[in-house]
């Protein structure tokens, strides 16, 4: 079984590998997008508990994030 620090750990580094992998500065809809996931993937595993909640509630996170960084 995964803990929830390892699957916080996993979703921190592939937000930090998004976000480095671009030539230029990434704006604030992508930072929104990755730091919404982040927050959303571990609010899901830790409100609902296994994958499904994780993965919902990492995709809730993006949309979220991404409408509020297009607003910043």
């Amino acid at each position: 079984m995964i803990s929830k620090f390892s699957m916080t750990a996993a979703a921190c580094v592939l937000a930090l590998t998004t976000m480095t992998g671009c030539a230029n500065r990434p704006t604030n809809a992508q930072i929104g997008t990755a730091a919404g996931a982040v927050v959303g993937g571990v609010a899901g595993n830790v409100l609902l508990g296994g994958p499904l909640a994780t993965i919902g509630g990492a995709a809730a996170g993006a949309l979220i994030g991404n409408e509020v960084g297009k607003k910043r």
